[in-house]
């Protein structure tokens, strides 16, 4: 092996142990999806507008799922480390910190569904749509979003929950509870949307519906597990005898986790800014967008949960004062999820043409929603690696760069452009998307030099209580 081959490529035990975690990780966000999938196809053959509808209220439900994701991540690093370093009692607090600003969020965004949902609906209809058009958007939109903001709850108490079990080293239980959802949501999407074994014939609602019902199967099996389990999850045992947060570490999980959270807020908020930067176009981007992002997200599952993977072993290795392999598996991993995510792009390129054939929409939907698909397949590389950066600089604590890492990008390049592009040239959309998409390169060329500057290498709970 040459120098750069063994700083790169690891041993086949390596391997084996990280597909060991991330494979049941990868799986269990393609199964959910898949869900998302399977719901789209079938309000996409109700018509474009129903899809539509459905498709702007996701957007929305997008941004909650990911500054969820944010909320859980502070906690989530320590509780990585604490684990590394074996201390139960302290990956305890982080369990229920994690629990708490859960429930706050969930209260938060439940009341911004009801209040501003329509008005937030309504700036995602392209001005160009007819009357007809605009009335069908908006009404099954708030149809869906009446219903849809009652899986807030179990999706981010599950959340809180499936965090601690992955940084344990236990992927398979979440895989678990998301494949029993994914059967349940398609046997009642199937139900509920057409009216089958008895069930009246809900459309949009019935969409609604399943998902809430598949989110509380999902969120259920993970919470009675971790608590059946306590000897593989120990720092649930105890974990409701009073809710007592250390206030030092809650100080300091709050100065770690504060600027993830916005992070993720801000940049899920930027994605759906570029979407709507897009939509002003017309109607027909806003269904060709959603059925782009339908199928690509399956497989960018691969490189989000790598990212993930990335997080737990190397933030376990930097809890147990282990620096020196932190930064040799990091180099690792770093190489494994650009070389899958390449390998996936060329699977999905296939697919462009043939899966917008399964919605019942106009042709022209279609092929700007094949386009786009291969312009997502052709930058899974460049994805991957920043999400890999990301999610390497979080591992060592380092909240405040990740934060200018993903929102200053966001915010200062790639919405600018979107807007520039879409708002004031008239350029086709589809060069708007390419350029906007691959815009990525530049911050690939950010993440290589932070992570190469091994800023990120530290140990956060060396001293905590």
């Amino acid at each position: 092996m040459t120098a750069i081959t063994r700083k790169y490529i690891g041993t086949k035990d390596f391997y084996k142990t990280v597909l060991t975690m991330v494979v049941p990780m990868i799986l269990q966000m393609m199964v959910t999806n898949l869900v998302s999938l399977i719901d789209n196809v079938m309000v996409g053959s109700l018509g474009t507008e129903p899809m539509s509808g459905v498709s702007i209220v996701n957007q929305f439900v997008f941004v909650f799922n990911i500054t969820l994701f944010g909320a859980t991540a502070g906690p989530s690093i320590f509780g990585a480390q604490f684990f590394g370093k074996g201390d139960y009692e302290g990956q305890k607090y982080t369990l229920r910190y994690r629990l708490a600003v859960c429930t706050a969020f969930i209260m938060l965004a439940s009341a911004i569904a009801v209040v501003f949902g329509p008005r937030l609906i309504s700036l995602f209809i392209s001005s160009e749509s007819s009357s007809q058009q605009r009335d069908a958007i908006m009404t099954n939109g708030r149809q869906y979003l009446r219903i849809i903001k009652y899986s807030f709850i179990p999706f981010g108490i599950g959340q809180a929950y499936a965090s601690v079990i992955r940084e344990c080293g236990h992927t398979k239980a979440p895989m678990a509870a998301a494949m029993s959802a994914v059967g349940i949501n398609v046997l009642l999407d199937w139900c509920f949307i057409f009216g089958r074994l008895g069930c009246p014939a809900m459309g949009v609602k019935g969409a609604a519906w399943a998902t809430v019902i598949a989110k509380c199967v999902e969120a259920a099996i993970m919470i009675v597990w971790a608590h059946v389990h306590t000897d593989r999850i120990g720092c649930v045992r105890g974990l409701f005898r009073g809710f007592r947060i250390p206030p030092r570490l809650a100080v300091d999980i709050t100065k770690k986790g504060i600027p993830m959270l916005v992070n993720e807020f801000l940049w899920s908020l930027g994605m759906s800014v570029v979407m709507q930067c897009y939509s002003v176009r017309s109607t027909d981007v806003v269904a060709a967008r959603n059925i782009c992002s339908t199928i690509t997200n399956l497989f960018n599952s691969v490189y989000a949960q790598m990212g993930a993977c990335i997080a737990i072993i190397v933030g376990a290795k930097l809890g147990a004062n282990e620096l020196k392999e932190a930064r040799d598996t990091d180099n690792k991993l770093l190489f494994f999820a650009v070389a899958a995510a390449a390998a996936v792009g060329l699977v999905t390129l296939p697919l462009a043409p043939v899966f917008p054939m399964l919605y019942n929409t106009e042709s022209g939907v279609r092929s700007l929603a094949a386009y786009m698909i291969v312009i997502q397949a052709l930058a899974m590389p460049l994805l991957s690696y920043t999400n890999a950066c990301y999610f390497t600089l979080r591992s060592g604590g380092k909240t405040g760069i990740t934060f200018l890492f993903d929102f200053g990008f966001t915010w200062l390049i790639m919405i600018p452009l979107a807007a520039f592009l879409a708002y004031f040239t008239k350029l086709d959309i589809r060069i708007v998307f390419a350029v906007v998409t691959f815009s990525e390169i530049f911050k690939v060329i950010i993440g290589y030099f932070m992570v190469k500057s091994d800023l990120w290498v530290n140990n956060i709970v060396n001293n905590e209580n």
